[in-house]
């Protein structure tokens, strides 16, 4: 009974080896290969699948997921003869499981050299400072040649990303002084425009208050003056309305004569000859009153005003026999002495 047992066993054993083999479970988003005696038969989708044990072998299985791939840095030289340190970051999906287990023998290390000697052929046409400056550039162009060469290896690549550029310690110095410098200068530039733009603005604001300050003066001095031409215009109607004579006049003058003499610096003030006018109309208006009132005396009649006198040009070297002094003559016409302001004695008066 034991060979027996033992056969059953073995039996049991096989058949459960069997039925494992015969059940293959792919899971989502990945894909198998199968192979019958060493020959592709065909390619397992996600889900259940059933083989043939011990006939078809399952080679290979493929994840049809979008993959990441960063690759080491690699030195490229520019056109002006620099090297530079890339690292690049290749984001690619299998699109035929079959083509990329039978059409290249490791696709990822075929992509990477691939990516490596067209990054080279496309930054050695390009010098240092485009490098720098033209990721996008170099991007589509990866893209491009990487696209066209994987597309018969069942390879989708979607994207292609520069991680880094890393140039010379030397010439990572020298780029960060220009930087510096170029900072500088656009830090005094700006500060120059707004010293430039404040000036200009003060002047602006000085101009205008200005302007302001002219245009108020020139406002005022409008309304003064049509302050003062409404007072004489009211004054004169005034006085028009009243129908003022001559010995009002008068009166006004004697008032308007201690307003002159008053200031201690007053040494000498001057009399208007309309003075002398006035007085006659006053004297002869109270001689008028007075015989009005009955009075016994009449005025005489005013004698006729007496010559001018000679007005005798006054010549310093002739001495005192130059002739006569000059005299000035008062409302009346009679002489007075004459008063020298500058000298400050009677010229007439005898020496």
């Amino acid at each position: 009974m034991e060979p027996v047992l033992i056969v059953l066993v073995v039996l049991v054993v096989v058949a459960f080896i069997a039925l494992i083999k015969t059940i293959q479970v792919i899971p989502q988003a990945s894909a198998a290969i199968v192979e019958r005696f060493g020959r592709y038969t065909r390619t397992l989708n996600a889900g259940l699948n059933i083989v043939v044990p011990f006939i078809d072998r399952v080679r290979n299985r493929i994840d049809l997921r979008e993959q990441v791939v960063p690759f080491p840095p690699q030195p490229v030289i520019t056109q002006d003869n620099l090297v530079v340190n890339i690292d690049t970051v290749i984001y690619y999906q299998v699109t035929d499981a079959r083509a990329a287990t039978y059409e290249v023998a490791s696709y990822i290390q075929a992509i990477e050299q691939l990516t490596v000697t067209t990054l080279r052929n496309i930054i050695g046409s390009m010098d240092l400072e485009s490098t720098l400056t033209s990721r996008e550039v170099i991007n589509a162009g990866l893209r491009g040649v990487l696209d066209e060469a994987t597309g018969k290896w069942g390879i989708r690549v979607n994207r292609v990303e520069l991680k880094a550029i890393e140039p010379p310690t030397s010439i990572q110095d020298s780029m960060e002084k220009q930087m510096r410098a170029d900072r500088d200068k656009r830090a005094a530039i700006l500060t120059a425009e707004g010293a430039r733009q404040a000036a200009i603005l003060r002047a602006e604001g000085d101009k205008q208050a200005e302007v302001l300050k002219a245009e108020g003066e020139a406002q005022a001095a409008v309304l003064r003056a049509d302050g003062e031409a409404a007072a004489i215009r009211t004054v004169f109607e005034a006085i028009h309305d009243g129908d003022a004579d001559q010995k009002l006049l008068a009166y006004q003058y004697l008032q308007t004569l201690p307003e002159l003499a008053k200031g201690d610096s007053n040494k000498l003030w001057i009399i208007p000859s309309e003075v002398g006018d006035a007085l006659k109309g006053l004297g002869g208006a109270f001689t008028g009153l007075a015989g009005a009132n009955g009075g016994g005396a009449v005025a005489p009649p005013a004698a006729p005003p007496a010559p001018p006198a000679t007005q005798v040009p006054l010549d310093p070297a002739a001495g005192p026999a130059a002739g006569p002094r000059p005299v000035d003559t008062d409302t009346k016409g009679a002489a007075r002495p004459r008063i020298d302001p500058i000298r400050g004695y009677q010229k007439n008066a005898p020496e």
